[in-house]
């Protein structure tokens, strides 16, 4: 599965919560000390990218009878795979959540 949809819509709803924040300065400041919001994002999500590429591949060496490769170790990754992707979209639909809410705040 491709996550780079996701990792799209989540970075264009923090660039729009950026633009719109009145304290842009500041939020510079606290880049240089910490990490950027965004880039861990964009980090984790490509580790859910390489853990569903790694569970693919899994599942087709295991298809082709690869005898380094076994049902058990297969199985684990996929349902890895299948929980991290799932934890990345409920991420998704709680940052959308929260974009919403924003938006909806009286000024």
């Amino acid at each position: 599965m491709d996550i780079a949809p996701i990792n799209a819509q989540i970075a264009q709803a923090v660039e729009r919560l950026k633009a719109m924040s009145p304290a842009a300065g500041a939020a510079g400041a606290g880049q240089a000390q910490g990490t950027d919001f965004v880039s861990s994002l964009h980090s984790a999500l490509a580790a859910v990218s390489k853990s569903q590429n790694e569970a693919t591949e899994l599942q087709h060496q295991f298809q082709l009878g690869n005898q380094g490769v076994s049902l058990e170790e297969t199985m684990i990754a996929m349902n890895k795979a299948s929980l991290s992707f799932s934890a990345a979209v409920q991420v998704r639909n709680k940052l959308a959540q929260a974009y919403d809410q924003i938006m909806q705040m009286p000024v």
